[in-house]
């Protein structure tokens, strides 16, 4: 659509001569366009002399789309030589700006088109630099072993549009910002001669675009965003700036880097670059630290420009002035950096995409972003309007009324006094919209502390984690308010000795220090922990990253299912290259949920029973997404698995799908190799030892300490044959085994075997053999003997640790296990659950429906107990050890009003299921 029927509003002329002279010198143009040409030149000497200069190709432009004219004046350059490209590409500007500005005067672009018409110009105006440029580099032998073709990839260097280019957000006489680099292994013996190439060409780069000319100039060029950028060159290799951003990169340019866009040359390159940087960008945990690095960036912007005090329309600067661009910037930079690292959808390099993005996540309110969006759009066009002006790289209101009178009647707005109240209102609510999340609040002051609590208090300067300045200023601030909710819990000393110990178990202190000042809420998660569950306390000072979960937004959400937690890893895992960092990975994703699980049993928002389904569900998802991993890995080397492959099968409690929080895990491996011999492999291996390495390699992969710790420990002595059977079993030998040699216990296994990954065919067979063998074995005359002599061993070997052991000892949770096991190979049923397994016994008529109630409510109580308890202590429960919080926690799990109420019927539970067990089990 052409020009004129776009038009939504128009400047008024300030200056009614300079007004009255393009009418004249336009009057045969379309009466509609003619008022906006007239306000602009009336307001703008620069776009007045402009229209004067471009006067023809004006006339033609307007009677077009603009888009079309801006288009085929960008196209137009692509064949100019280097000896015309100066020229050309300034007559490009002059003439993109004019109609830039117009379009933007008049309402006809918004401004996000605005800023990428001037984007792009910026875009072809390096990238034909760079490359005519190199073109000449090559065609005089100064770039080692490049052709001419080279020349369209720039032989390797690419150039990064930082800041507002970067984005697509070029101001109306914006500089740009670049950073020059090269790669270097594309010259892997002559890097320096190459490098003393690319860096005359940066150089002659910057000047052919920024230099001014009787022609002008194309855009100012900044080339000191690189790394630091006082004593290196202007181009640098990957190498050098991948170094120096791991060593000593700030938060201001992890910041740049957000933006940052590969604009000329080697795009390819600058791509893969961009990758290899985003460990140092983004995060992998919440980063609430930049919050601080960012708030403390500003006061030092303020500070050296003298841009505090109240807002002052006459010479307020409209980007680093208070409630000004750069605010809201920073306020959507910050959030970025904060959770960008977890959320890639958070990466954008604009502005206002960002602030939707951010709002979308929960990260802030929807409305603080639509009223941040028109605010940010608002002082961009008050910005243009003040640039438009004498084509002035400014971002200063004027500092006389008649300056001010220019730019209001510049926005087409008569009322002077209107307009000041106007922007005087919008950069204060800017300022009271962002200043909140930046500005750290003073401290409060504190409770009254009794000697006891003082003693402990003072010693918390000498923890690691409050050793470095920057730790103790923000701890010193979050201390009060931390101590008050301490003083709020039931036993104020017990909940601020457990809190003790989670601060002294802390490394470090400014990124979780920082995460509590910005999310005051989360205190009250973390003592109510501290106070109750010690052991989750001193896990989670240990491992700090697992909060970024609670502050992720959906912690507090319903447990997603099986499915759709394991794709969750395994996209998550798709996205890594390196084995290990693919292990590390799913350690910290396992770990989040696992905390997760954990606090919501602590919080009552689960029972024990649900908890112990959730952490069996945890590791199915981590088992079945790691073991495709695993197997890449290992084939790599060896080969894709021959035949079927392998399955892995959760024996055990795994294999009931019922786990605690301290759970290990019992595997077992099974392999069907078909036909073959050996693997198809760099080194081809026999079956036997294939399988073998490749289950040791599952071993490692999940019990191995890492960086993020190891994922869980792992039994394998299920196995046939137990220790001395071979680490993975063909399908066929397990079921000769299973028929022919297998002994009782190894039926009971498998009443519980469930294959949780690999081959879905494999799977589906051994589940059809389970069937199969516990059908053949069903109601054996020896079993009732061997589980009677399985039972008195295990009491010799494992008797009860004290009273509240619910796991060991007669009418406890092994003991239960055991006769719903004999129950179920009794029965010949493949249920692998207890209560299931006690009803097949029942169906079975090996017990009545009152012993299975009876047996049912010691199980049930003892589940309770042993999930609560391995949830507050990896030690034998002790209610004289456990404080208040503890103490509530287990009564509330089991039903019980008091300790001694739980004794009571802990007692006569275990009573009623042992009479039931110790007539059931014994030798006929």
């Amino acid at each position: 659509m052409p020009f004129a029927p776009r038009i939504t509003r128009k400047p008024l002329p300030y200056d009614s001569a300079a007004g009255a002279e393009i009418a004249a010198r336009f009057a045969d143009i379309d009466p509609a366009v003619l008022p906006v040409l007239v306000g602009a030149a009336g307001c703008s000497p620069f776009l007045a002399d402009l229209m004067q200069r471009e006067a023809d190709w004006l006339r033609a432009a307007l009677a077009r789309a603009p888009e079309t004219a801006v288009a085929t004046e960008l196209a137009a350059l692509k064949d100019l030589s280097l000896d015309a490209l100066g020229a050309g590409l300034r007559q490009a500007k002059r003439r993109v700006a004019l109609l830039a500005g117009l379009a933007d005067l008049a309402g006809v672009w918004p401004l996000e088109a605005v800023t990428g018409a001037l984007t792009d110009l910026a875009d072809r105006a390096v990238d034909l630099s760079l490359k005519r440029l190199v073109a000449e580099e090559i065609r005089r032998g100064k770039i080692p072993g490049a052709v001419a073709e080279d020349a369209e990839t720039a032989a390797g260097m690419v150039v990064f549009a930082m800041g507002k280019m970067g984005a697509g957000e070029l101001n109306y006489s914006s500089d740009i910002d670049l950073i020059c680099l090269f790669d270097e292994s594309r010259y892997p013996d002559s890097a320096a001669e190459a490098r003393s190439a690319f860096i005359r060409v940066t150089r002659k780069m910057a000047a052919l675009v920024g230099d001014r000319t009787a022609e002008g100039y194309v855009f100012r060029t900044d080339l000191r965003l690189r790394p630091d950028a006082a004593v290196t060159p202007v181009c640098l290799s990957f190498a050098a700036a991948e170094s120096y951003y791991e060593s000593v990169g700030r938060t201001w340019e992890r910041a740049a880097w957000i933006k940052a866009r590969p604009c000329a040359g080697d795009i390819a390159a600058g791509e893969r670059f961009i990758k290899t940087l985003t460990p140092f960008v983004w995060r992998k945990h919440l980063d609430f630290a930049a919050i601080q690095d960012a708030h403390d960036m500003r006061l030092r912007i303020r500070d050296h420009r003298r841009l505090h005090g109240p807002v002052v329309v006459e010479g307020h600067n409209m980007k680093l002035g208070v409630g000004g661009i750069r605010e809201i910037e920073f306020f959507t930079q910050t959030r970025q950096l904060i959770a960008g690292g977890r959320d890639p959808d958070l990466r954008g390099r604009q502005t206002v995409p960002g602030l939707a993005a951010l709002a979308e996540k929960g990260w802030i309110a929807q409305d603080t972003a639509a009223e941040l969006t028109q605010l940010y759009r608002a002082h961009r066009e008050i910005e243009h309007r003040l640039q438009m002006v004498h084509d002035a790289q400014t971002h200063d209101m004027p500092a006389t009324a008649d300056g001010i009178a220019r730019i209001a009647m510049f926005c087409g707005e008569p009322d002077v006094a209107a307009f000041r109240a106007s922007l005087t209102a919008r950069l204060e609510r800017t300022d009271h919209l962002t200043e909140g999340f930046f500005a750290p609040g003073e401290a409060e002051e504190g409770p009254e502390l009794s000697d006891s609590a003082r003693d402990i208090v003072r010693g918390w300067d000498s923890y690691p984690a409050l050793r470095s300045e920057r730790a103790g200023t923000i701890f010193r601030r979050v201390r009060p308010g931390l101590l008050k909710r301490l003083q709020r819990a039931a036993n104020p000393d017990e909940a601020l000795i457990a809190f003790d110990g989670f601060l002294a178990g802390l490394p470090a202190g400014v990124q979780i220090f920082s995460l509590f000042e910005a999310n005051p809420q989360l205190v009250d998660l973390i003592v109510d922990i501290a106070a109750t569950s010690p052991a989750l306390a001193l896990y989670l000072s240990r491992n700090g990253a697992v909060l970024d979960a609670v502050i992720g937004g959906s912690f507090f959400a319903a447990w997603p299912s099986l499915g759709a937690l394991s794709a969750g890893l395994t996209a998550a895992l798709a996205e890594i290259a390196d084995y290990e960092r693919k292990l590390d990975a799913a350690r910290r994703w396992m770990k989040e949920w696992h905390f997760r699980i954990g606090v919501h049993h602590l919080r009552g928002l689960i029972d024990a029973f649900e908890a112990g389904k959730q952490y069996a569900d945890l590791a199915d998802a981590t088992l079945a997404a790691l073991w495709p991993v695993v197997e890449a890995e290992f084939a790599r080397k060896y080969g894709p698995p021959p035949g079927r492959g392998a399955i892995l099968l959760g024996m055990g409690s795994l294999g009931a799908g019922r786990l605690n929080a301290e759970s290990d895990l019992d595997l077992i491996v099974i392999y069907d190799a078909g036909d073959a011999e050996y693997s198809d492999g760099k080194k081809p291996l026999a079956i036997r030892p294939y399988f073998a390495r490749l289950t040791q390699a599952m071993v490692t992969a999940v019990t191995a300490q890492m960086p993020e710790g190891r994922l869980y420990e792992v039994d394998m002595r299920l196995r046939p044959s137990g220790r001395q059977g071979p680490v993975a079993t063909s399908i066929h030998s397990f079921k000769d085994y299973q028929l022919t040699e297998a002994w009782t216990w190894e039926h009971l296994a498998l009443t519980r075997a469930r294959p949780i990954a690999g081959n879905a065919d494999l799977r589906a067979e051994f589940e059809g053999l389970r069937r199969e063998v516990l059908a053949a074995k069903a109601g054996g005359e020896t079993v009732l003997a061997d589980v009677a002599d399985m039972r008195a061993r295990l009491a010799a070997a494992k008797p009860a640790s004290g009273p509240w052991d619910a796991k060991n000892g007669p009418g406890r949770l092994m003991d239960i296990e055991l006769l719903a096991q004999t129950a179920a190979l009794q029965a010949g049923d493949p249920a692998r659950r207890v209560e299931p397994q006690l009803r097949a016994g029942v169906k079975r008529q090996f017990l009545s429906q009152s012993d299975e109630q009876a047996v049912l409510d010691a199980y049930r109580l003892c589940w309770r107990l042993q999930a609560a308890s391995r949830l507050l202590t990896d030690k034998a429960l002790d209610f004289e050890k456990l404080g208040i919080g503890g103490r509530a926690f287990l009564l509330r799990e089991t039903g019980q009003t008091d300790v001694a109420a739980l004794s009571a019927r802990l007692t006569e539970a275990l009573a009623g299921a042992e009479a039931v067990i110790a007539r059931l089990i014994t030798a006929p």
